[in-house]
């Protein structure tokens, strides 16, 4: 089983062209380098980047700052950090023109590099996070400040909001430190004593602990002696650097090694358990917020942008979400052993035969293919025209699943045009009518399968108060890791699952469930064919938003019909069977996650 990977980032520092070209490219490179640091990669020199310059051309000034920049990143500093550029792109056209009331108005964009890095991972599961640990005992925060102590202020966050640039950009004067930093990095995580990482860029060192204190929900003590005269510079200006949170038996051991490579770090301070960030320096308190008021102001941009562009009531209910000083967040109820394969039974025996849907615009049927294989079936690559052009028929599979995807780009509604194309050709709907009769086949529908399946719900015995799938109450497209609970049911994918509580992979534009009987759910819930729904994090029935992405009637995102032989669900099990394929999980969960054992339980009753 493999644990490398891929890791991407970005860097751009483009108010700095406005004083200092050449530095607003160094920065670029530094931030990007910063950022990806947080993987496991095992050497510099493995990073590639990707430069996508923009300039107008032929303004004046602008093709000096532009060469300036281009040898000061191509010529100089990359080949001093060991790292290569193979590739990127530029747009030499960033300046318009118009007339307005007799008058020749004009906007030139400033120089700017947007840089990508990406580099091979060589353990996914080393990856860290800005989210602070509450639970490794006594941890100190570090930061490294790569800009040792200068504290540059021109083109901040700061700057700008009092509406001047400034006079001196922060600068990556030093790439051998940069190397020195990434190395450092990669040790100290290699040998487990990083426990949160975050680099400081935009807004500096105040943005930078106040994310990472947002992460967590929770507090921080921190302490700026020594960082520098001005309180304001420490705080915002955007040198390179980070912060790392280690343990506190760890502390001496870090800072050894940050120093002894030439590095300027320092402790800054410790999370701390109530909602307070408190800063201080020289025993006097500067600064003193409780962390939802900050994170409000933090997030207050985003949500008066999302209230105009999604549902607005939606965007409201996010945002008020962050209120709750108490929230748990994320959180794992599991009564049942993940580790306990219930398929191992039948591991000598012929792999039974599962076919894998595909229509036109499917893209989920490699993840489930893997998911059936991983728990003993033999999974079977089958195109719609097979079943409609009589290639092929279902009755040599015990079992069918309609992955999920943009079948027919979604154009025809979510999944419907895939209903239609068994519906409509008398010999794939006879086909699927006879499937669904026979008591010894299964069937699964997950995301725009499980819209295509609602829809055939007339093919389906025991389905007939199954709801239609409509557009999400946000009105976009919902991806992210929610919490779903699994209550006693009749599927046979979650036999022995009851009373679970775990997160999941959400992606999909059109998952909101309509029943068009307001007593069908109901009665859906009493026969045992309520199989999957939405909790918030204290486990209640999730109505609101986000904790309810798509807005269906109590939280309900999964159903089967009476016998639990077909299941339809909007989550992704699929892309999560793999614990480190989920980006939250509780330490100690081994290389299976809870929701490999739906497919073995499909295994299992098999037979």
């Amino acid at each position: 089983t493999a644990f490398s990977g891929e890791a991407m980032a970005m860097g751009e520092r483009t108010p700095l062209a406005l004083l200092d070209a050449p530095a607003s490219g160094r920065m670029a490179v530094g931030e990007a380098i910063t950022n990806i640091a947080a993987a496991r990669i095992a050497k510099l020199s493995d990073v590639r980047l990707s430069a996508n310059w923009m300039a107008a051309a032929g303004h004046p000034g602008e093709d000096a700052r532009l060469f300036d920049t281009v040898r000061a990143v191509g010529a100089e500093l990359c080949p001093a950090l060991g790292i290569a550029i193979p590739v990127g792109k530029d747009s030499l056209s960033m300046k318009t023109l118009w007339q307005q009331a007799g008058e020749v108005r004009q906007v030139t964009a400033p120089l700017s590099l947007i840089v990508s890095a990406f580099a091979p991972v060589t353990d996914i599961r080393g990856t860290l996070t800005p989210q602070l640990r509450l639970d490794a005992g006594e941890t100190d925060l570090i930061l490294v400040d790569l800009g040792k102590g200068r504290n540059r202020l021109g083109g901040s966050a700061l700057a700008q909001v009092y509406g001047v640039i400034g006079d001196t950009a922060p600068d990556l004067d030093d790439p051998a430190q940069l190397k020195a930093f990434f190395a450092d990095i990669q040790a100290l995580n290699e040998e487990g004593r990083l426990l949160a990482y975050h680099d400081r860029s935009d807004g500096g060192l105040l943005a930078t602990l106040c994310e990472m204190a947002f992460a967590a929900h929770c507090g921080l003590d921190v302490q700026l002696d020594g960082l520098g005269e001005s309180e304001h510079a420490v705080l915002f200006s955007e040198e390179l650097g980070a912060v790392l949170q280690v343990r506190r038996a760890d502390l001496l051991p870090v800072l050894a090694r940050l120093q002894a490579s030439g590095l300027a770090a320092q402790r800054i301070g410790s999370p701390r358990a109530d909602q307070w960030i408190d800063i201080r320096k020289d025993g006097a308190v500067l600064y003193a917020e409780p962390r939802p008021t900050l994170q409000r102001i933090w997030a207050e941009t985003s949500y008066r942008l999302q209230a105009l562009r999604d549902h607005p009531d939606c965007a409201r209910e996010e945002f008020d979400s962050l209120l709750d000083e108490q929230d748990p967040g994320l959180n794992v109820q599991l009564p049942f052993d993940p580790a306990v394969d219930v398929a191992a039974p039948f591991v000598n025996q012929a792999r039974p035969r599962v076919a894998i849907l595909r229509e036109q615009g499917v893209n989920g049927q490699v993840e489930m293919a893997y998911a059936f294989h991983a728990a003993g079936f033999e999974a079977v690559d089958v195109h719609m025209s097979d079943l409609i052009e009589g290639r092929r028929t279902l009755d040599e599979f015990n079992g069918l699943v309609a992955p999920g995807g943009f079948s027919y780009g979604d154009t025809l509604g979510a999944g419907q045009g895939w209903a239609k194309s068994v519906l409509f050709h008398p010999r794939t709907r006879e086909l699927f009518a006879a499937f669904f009769a026979r008591d010894d086949r299964f069937a699964l529908g997950v995301c725009n399968g499980c819209q295509a399946l609602a829809a055939l719900k007339a093919l389906v015995p025991g389905a007939q108060d199954w709801p239609r799938l409509l557009r999400n109450r946000s009105e976009q497209f919902e991806a992210r890791l929610s919490l779903v609970e699994i209550p006693e049911s009749r599927s046979l994918f979650f036999a022995g699952m009851a009373g679970s509580r775990l997160p999941i992979a959400v992606a999909h534009g059109e998952g909101r469930m309509q029943f068009d009987d307001p007593a069908a759910l109901a009665r859906l819930q009493a026969a045992g064919q309520l199989a999957l729904r939405y909790v918030d994090s204290y486990g209640r029935p999730a109505e609101r938003y986000p904790f309810n992405p798509n807005g269906s009637p109590q939280g309900v995102t999964g159903l089967c019909n009476a016998d639990g032989r077909v299941t339809i669900l909007m989550p992704h099990p699929e892309r999560v069977i793999r614990t480190v394929s989920l980006s939250w999980h509780p330490d100690g969960w081994g290389e299976d996650s809870p929701w490999l054992r739906m497919f073995r339980n499909a295994r299992k009753w098999v037979g």
